[in-house]
């Protein structure tokens, strides 16, 4: 009593064993380590995404060919982290988590600089690159391996030790300024350590500690994040300056109505008064084209990979394992609510993308990077006695 087993929603279940003296043949799909609906899931979206972006960066083929390049190296390297069994996982963790931490200490020493932040290594070149987005991943591999050597539901102790672990990274990313991605590594985190079970006091006791740090946090806000947060709440009051983004998103989602105006033919779009159109705000070109129906279709699709992700989170037998592939596929649920929360006007702005839709590179293999350790978790789970 008095508890709340998250984990109960990521219950592992026993998975049937072949009658006893056959031997059943495995599918390409499992000798490969893939799940063959999340992937064809995940290729749709992919699709919609470079449609989308054609129109949303002004009907140019390069962008579109630029990111069809990334997205393939996102699926090689989903394939590959596929192949890596939990126990893998669970060695690399502190491994990962430790030069996640060392590139971001580089970063604030010699990191490039682009529109007022410093948040990219350079090699040149060769390659450019944030670090931070290493940390969506390295996070909850490493709180689940911290945790999956302890009994649950984690103790105050437990909960001490992941706060450190969190707050270090989290401080560097925040730094850089880019909160969207500190608060992405944060829930990653905070996801693992709910999913291992705590008691309605220490949510309550969290709960009340983050209320009271607010006034705190809003003293170290930067300016800007400040206006992003005063804008949210009355978006007229700058409608030329810090309010024209919100504004201008709204009237595009607005204007499309039920079915939309048409692929290639919003105007907000493409006169070019819609802001940051192929990045952050590339939901509102959707709107804008194809209207609520539009919307609709890629939210039911972001429903069912975020559901078929669950269930194979569901299958996994190892703590470890189920802590990891539960946090991922929560995280996200998270990218997809923020984005589509911020364009809308329901949240702040904070500059998270819209997952495998929105132009970039590096958060495009960070996600496929997940699927593939989801895939892995999956397809390494043990048979268990009916």
């Amino acid at each position: 009593m008095g508890m709340i087993d998250l984990s109960r929603i990521l219950r592992p279940y026993p998975v049937r064993p072949p009658a006893s003296g056959i031997s059943r043949r495995r599918s390409l799909w499992e000798r490969l380590h893939l799940d063959p609906w999340l992937l064809g899931m995940l290729l749709a979206l992919m699709a919609a995404g470079l449609m989308v972006l054609y129109s949303a960066s002004g009907q140019r083929i390069e962008p579109v060919i630029a990111q069809a390049i990334r997205f393939g190296v996102a699926l090689v390297v989903m394939f590959l982290l596929a192949q890596l069994s939990p126990s893998t996982l669970l060695r690399w963790a502190l491994p990962v988590y430790a030069l996640g931490v060392l590139l971001l200490v580089a970063v604030e020493l010699v990191g490039d600089v682009g529109m007022g932040a410093k948040r990219w290594l350079v090699i040149p070149g060769v390659i450019r690159f944030q670090p931070s987005e290493m940390m969506k991943l390295a996070m909850p591999l490493m709180v689940a391996a911290y945790l999956s050597r302890r009994a649950l539901p984690p103790t105050l102790r437990d909960i001490a030790v992941c706060g450190l672990l969190v707050g270090l990274p989290v401080a560097l990313i925040a730094k850089q300024p880019d909160l969207g991605t500190s608060l992405l590594v944060a829930s990653a985190a905070i996801f693992v350590v709910l999913l291992a079970g705590l008691s309605w006091r220490f949510i309550a006791a969290l709960a009340a500690l983050a209320a009271a740090a607010l006034p705190l946090l809003w003293m170290n806000l930067h300016n800007y994040q400040r206006q992003r947060v005063l804008t949210f709440l009355d978006p007229n009051s700058d409608p030329l300056g810090s309010g024209w983004n919100i504004i201008q998103s709204t009237t595009a989602i607005g204007s499309g109505g039920v079915f939309g105006k048409g692929w290639l033919q919003g105007t907000q779009s493409q006169l070019e008064f819609l802001p940051e159109r192929h990045t952050d705000f590339i939901v509102a070109v959707l709107g804008e084209e194809f209207g609520l129906v539009g919307m609709l279709a890629i939210l039911v699709l972001y429903l069912a990979i975020i559901s078929r992700g669950l269930w194979l989170a569901a299958g996994a037998q190892e703590t470890f394992g189920r802590l990891v592939a539960g946090s991922i596929i929560l995280t996200f649920f998270i990218y997809v609510f923020v984005n589509v929360g911020m364009v809308s006007g329901i949240l702040p702005v904070v500059g998270v993308p819209l997952p495998l839709v929105s132009y970039g590179g590096t958060s495009s293999v960070t996600l496929m990077a997940g699927f593939g350790i989801l895939m892995a978790i999956h397809a390494h789970r043990r048979l268990l006695p009916r």
